[in-house]
């Protein structure tokens, strides 16, 4: 469904199209005050007919994730979450932490609600489990070659070989079969299958006892009394050997809580909660259903069984496609006494309590957020408390790719969806006074050219449409807190003008700035710069800058929208330096060319894409054949992922 703009403000499925539909536009008051405002706001709707509704399911949770459309339950900062990731593509796999899960071979576990517990796991496997945690690539043959080690001095190992951190794959010190072995193990471990992990690791010790290797059968000794007392730890919550997961909600207005247990042969190996928002007049078994399509759809572990509180109106699709995904049967149930009740109960109480701490974080950290907002009103003199603050930075290396970001605060709390960023077009070389002004400029003239844009005697401009809006696809940190501007369609968010203009500088960005400003007519918006040394305020007029107090909520406020804006640039410019140093790569690869190149990209739209492209899909680009699409994978598969 769509909204005025075309933007997409809602994604269902159906069976029965006509049914679903016809559901909206019956009497008003069968609907939920959120179906009402929904049903007011679409202005057209589009279908897609699939196969089955497994494919339905799965095209559905796609769109959703794509759009982030407003009226969809969604959970909070659902990009956050981090994963362990086995990189089984490489020839001598890593383990590492990230905050991506793409289909590049890789095996990913989680997610996980905790990042300190997260990296508290992670630490425990890097000791007992030495892998490599460098990036340096290691072609796949690479021999054993014991301790001696290798006659080539540069593949000599680094320290971590040498305080016992890394088997050291790189020079040779280690078969890529053993060391599979070991990240076969490490997966184990993740996978919560701590008793088969045990049966292997003490069949290898008593291999290596028998072969009179007895430094080595010590060091898996120690390894499994490690694993055991990890294991002690643990919480006996089944009698049943089956593994199992065991999802519970919590409610309250608008937001609701996930609670998700995971429990592996009887034992609970995993807790996590998720705050979900948007739910105000869905069921629970909406809420439900929403919440385990997006969940499962992060490729975490899936058990035998998934208990629920309530169940879910595509039962028998949802279990077919948690099936697909495990490559086993995935059984849905609604436990009614017994045992997996009073699991389900634990998870519901459990639910409760995290619901309320965040509630309770929410309430305090916005008090907070909005005093410091008074007091910054007050410490600079505005005529209106800045609601809306837009921050401004630059980026580049001695001109190229030089790019500015916009943040926006609303209320003291950073408002993602109207983030935007902007490659520098009119400026050559290294002049971050101009591109500042350039910025600024443009941003202000897609508000003279928005109607009912609020201005003073500003003189219309040609509209300038070479900014770059972020897109949810594109950039990870954007939320799903979108505000009904952002929900207008792209650059609908300009024509709010900013209480409260801040450029990352001092006096020189400061007057740039005001040029900008003045020569659009828009005098009457308060513009300061922070400069970082001294944390000074500068302001236009005032010869001596403003010192705050450190502990000042005010400055702190504002050191917290300058460093964002800081981050967002230097990303964007980072993402930009990345892409062009990979393409001047493949550039260079025999057989690609500017044309293929560019046909590459076309059609894929990242490196990423050609990367995790098929050689059957890049021999089918135009101008592709198979010989340089299977030379271009195996270049691409020796190279390293850009960060």
């Amino acid at each position: 469904m769509k909204g005025e703009n075309g933007e997409v403000i809602y994604v269902g499925k159906a069976v029965s199209l006509r049914s679903r539909v016809r559901s909206y536009f019956g009497a008003p008051e069968g609907l939920s005050l959120k179906t009402r405002a929904l049903v007011a706001s679409i202005r057209d709707i589009e279908y897609i007919v699939t196969g089955s509704e497994v494919d339905a399911l799965i095209l559905e949770n796609t769109l959703i994730k794509r759009y982030r459309p407003w009226f969809n339950i969604r959970l909070r900062d659902d990009k956050t979450y981090p994963y362990v990731k086995v990189t089984m593509a490489e020839p001598f796999p890593r383990v590492v932490i990230t905050r991506r899960v793409v289909d590049d071979g890789a095996r990913y576990f989680g997610p996980y609600a905790d990042t300190g517990a997260l990296r508290d796991t992670l630490a425990f496997i890097k000791r007992l489990f030495p892998v490599r945690s460098c990036k340096r690539d290691i072609p796949a043959d690479v021999e054993g070659r014991g301790d001696a080690g290798p006659s080539d001095a540069r593949s000599r190992p680094c320290l971590n070989y040498h305080i016992g951190r890394c088997l050291a794959p790189c020079s040779g010190r280690i078969t890529r079969e053993a060391y599979r072995q070991v990240i076969d193990q490490i997966c184990l471990f993740l996978e919560g299958r701590q008793d088969e992990l045990l049966r292997s690791m003490r069949k290898e010790m008593q291999a290596a006892a028998t072969l009179m290797d007895f430094e080595r059968a010590a060091v898996l000794r120690d390894r499994i009394r490690d694993i055991e007392r990890v294991i002690e730890k643990q919480k006996v919550v089944s009698v049943s050997p089956v593994d199992e997961d065991v999802i519970a909600l919590a409610r309250e207005g608008d937001n609701a809580v996930a609670q998700v247990f995971q429990v592996r042969g009887g034992k609970l190996i995993g807790n996590a909660h998720f705050v979900m928002e948007n739910t105000n007049g869905d069921s629970n078994e909406e809420v439900m259903e929403s919440f385990i399509k997006d969940y499962y759809s992060r490729r975490p572990s899936i058990g035998d069984r998934i208990l629920l509180q309530y169940d879910v109106q595509d039962h028998e699709a949802i279990s077919l496609w948690l099936s697909s995904i495990r490559g086993k049967k995935v059984k849905l149930v609604v436990p009614k006494r017994g045992e997996k009740k009073a699991l389900v109960d634990m998870a519901a109480e459990n639910a409760a309590l995290a619901l309320r701490d965040a509630l309770l974080r929410d309430t305090s950290r916005r008090s907070m957020e909005e005093e410091a907002v008074q007091v910054l009103r007050e410490v600079l003199g505005l005529p209106s408390t800045p609601i809306r603050i837009e921050a401004y930075d630059i980026s580049n290396i001695h001109g190229r790719q030089a790019v500015g970001s916009m943040v926006v605060f609303e209320n003291g709390r950073p408002a993602k969806s109207e983030y935007r960023r902007f490659r520098i077009k009119t400026v050559a070389g290294p002049d971050d006074f101009a591109m500042m002004r350039e910025v600024l400029t443009r941003r202000l003239k897609r508000a003279v050219n928005r109607p009912n844009a609020p201005r003073q005697d500003a003189a219309d401009g040609p509209e300038v449409t070479s900014y770059t809006p972020v897109a949810p696809d594109d950039v990870q940190e954007v939320s799903p807190h979108t505000s009904a501007a952002a929900a207008q369609g792209p650059g609908a968010g300009f024509s709010r003008l900013p209480d409260l203009i801040l450029v990352d500088g001092g006096k020189g960005q400061l007057s740039h700035a005001m040029e900008a400003l003045n020569s659009l007519g828009f005098r009457h918006i308060p513009v300061i710069g922070l400069a970082k040394e001294f944390e000074e305020i500068y302001l236009p007029h005032r010869p001596d800058p403003i010192r705050l107090p450190r502990d000042s909520k005010a400055l702190f406020l504002l050191q917290r929208v300058r460093d964002e804006a800081h981050r967002f640039a230097v990303s964007y410019h980072r993402k930009l330096r990345q892409k062009e140093e990979m393409e001047s790569r493949l550039a260079g690869i025999p057989g690609i060319g500017e044309k293929r190149l560019k046909n590459l990209l076309m059609k894929f739209g990242s490196i990423d894409g050609i990367r995790a492209a098929a050689p059957e899909e890049l021999a089918a680009v135009p101008g592709m054949n198979r010989k340089v699409a299977e030379a271009l994978v195996s270049y691409l598969a020796s190279s390293p992922s850009a960060p």
